[in-house]
């Protein structure tokens, strides 16, 4: 149902507002490169600092900025379960195609707990479910076996990957079937993923490098693998930069200095280290962004 390459798009702020000129901006720089779906209040969004409020507004004006011209799905994950549906729901009244639902966070729920957490959600609701497993953020790793366990739900369409390990990726593929989407949430595992049987990726580096990372699927989807592979080589030198500080300190960053964004962040996010600054300078200059 989601395949290509998604762009976990960034939300810009100016003067500690959401800057929708600029969002609205980027969104239009994603579909023009051929961004297959845009990831709106995931944790590259910063969404755990969004209030409530603004959550629901930057679905809504992607939604209504995307007008239908490829899929949303929109972050709504939480780590309490009642507040997850809250968003969900929001999402699908808003007009989103699904929804991104990251593992509860700091909880650390066992299996079952992870089962009974995102059942509750998948049957409450209609809306198509994209799981999200990243436990070098929450703590928690939700194995194969329960990612199973929740593919028989028919709206939990598939699952975020971020745990970087291909043996996990393996066995969620081998347990799920072909008709589960299984993808990326670590840029530097998409082309492995993808030869293992995943569908697309959920980006970052999609953020500053859009049309290359379009192409790389493109590419692969249409046997050219050769080419697949020398794009995956192409945009590496990209995902380590995007990485040398929290995440979305570097990406922000990054597309402050391409000139499409203000480089603000919500604290307890704070601007880069300026040696590490320096190093994504360099790694854009090269690649050619700025």
């Amino acid at each position: 149902m989601f395949k290509g390459s998604m762009v976990a798009i960034v939300t810009p702020f100016k003067n500690g507002k959401i800057d929708e000129k600029a969002l609205g901006d980027l969104i239009e720089f994603h579909i023009k490169n051929g961004t297959d779906v845009i990831v709106p209040c995931g944790t590259t969004g910063e969404s755990a600092t969004l209030s409530h409020e603004e959550h629901h507004r930057v679905v809504e004006f992607t939604v209504k900025t995307v007008n239908k011209r490829v899929p949303v799905l929109a972050g709504a994950g939480s780590n309490s379960t009642s507040e997850t549906l809250e968003l969900t729901k929001f999402a699908q009244k808003a007009g989103a195609n699904g929804v991104l639902l990251i593992t509860p966070y700091y909880n650390k729920p066992t299996q079952e707990g992870l089962y009974r957490h995102f059942a509750h959600v998948a049957d409450s609701t209609d809306m198509p479910i994209v799981l999200y497993n990243v436990p070098g953020r929450t703590s928690v790793n939700m194995l194969p076996s329960t990612v199973a366990r929740l593919r028989e739900k028919k709206n939990i369409v598939g699952i975020k990957e971020a745990t970087g390990d291909m043996k996990q990726v393996s066995e969620v593929l081998r347990l799920c079937g072909k008709d589960f989407d299984v993808l990326s949430g670590d840029d530097f595992t998409t082309f492995p993923m993808l030869a293992l049987g995943g569908v697309g990726a959920i980006s970052v580096t999609a953020n500053i490098a859009p049309a290359d990372c379009a192409a790389m699927f493109d590419a692969f989807f249409t046997g050219k693998t050769e080419e697949a592979k020398r794009l995956h080589y192409k945009l590496e030198p990209l995902h380590g930069p995007m990485f040398i500080e929290t995440n979305p300190i570097p990406v922000k960053t990054a597309l402050a200095l391409m000139g499409k964004i203000s480089e603000e962040f919500r604290l307890p996010l704070c601007p880069m280290a300026d040696a590490n600054k320096d190093k994504l300078k360099k790694a854009l200059k090269e690649y050619g962004l700025i």
